[in-house]
């Protein structure tokens, strides 16, 4: 039973490190959370794309993504578009009083929406595919007769951070009340966003 938490545990810390960084996917949860907009879908969607992920690196997905470079320079042009796009539109929040985040009157975003654009950003992320298929996949294997422990503690890994980002975002609400301080998280948003983007183009030529 040791050997098996010991995988577990082994698992949980690696998923931790891989995940715990700033990055588009964790920009956009951690605006959901101050925003208070379907945040548990937007974490529902983060972590189970995280699960499956990982579970595709332990079966063996990895080896597949390593021998076909080609599918992950499609990924990383398809990526640079979309973080491009929502790169200029937190800019455009940035600079634009009357498109802050929400306020009073504010519409958010559809549900329909929202999940679109977090399952967007993970799947259109191809270091993802490095990092949670492949590193994670090779990984597992050093815990023989283990993966599937090691794999269950990083996806708990992925369950815990994306809840303790999106909603433990409350507690910088009171800060958020302010406007300004809206603007410079978009601003933040959009250098992180063309600056993913602009890395994904300089790897894809």
């Amino acid at each position: 039973m040791l050997p098996d938490v010991l995988a577990a545990l082994s698992g949980l810390g690696l998923g931790l490190s891989l995940i715990v960084a700033i990055g588009a996917q964790n920009a956009f949860v951690l605006r959901q959370g101050l925003a208070r907009q379907h945040v548990g879908a937007v974490v529902l969607v983060c972590a189970l794309s995280d699960a499956v992920l990982i579970a595709a690196g332990v079966a063996g997905a990895g080896a597949v993504v390593q021998g076909r470079p080609v599918l992950l320079d499609v990924v990383r042009v398809a990526g640079a578009v979309f973080l491009t796009t929502y790169g200029l539109l937190a800019a455009r929040r940035a600079v634009r009083h009357d498109v802050l985040a929400p306020r009073g009157g504010a519409v958010p975003a559809s549900l329909a929406a929202t999940a679109t654009t977090a399952l967007a950003l993970t799947w259109l992320n191809p270091h993802v595919y490095l990092d949670t298929v492949v590193l994670l996949g090779s990984i597992a294997q050093s815990h023989p007769g283990r993966q599937w422990w090691f794999a269950a503690g990083a996806a708990v890994g992925s369950v815990v951070w994306f809840s303790a980002l999106g909603y433990g975002a409350a507690l910088l609400r009171p800060l958020f009340a302010r406007p300004r301080a809206w603007q410079v998280l978009d601003a933040a948003i959009a250098v992180v966003m063309l600056v993913l983007a602009a890395s994904l183009v300089a790897a894809a030529l």
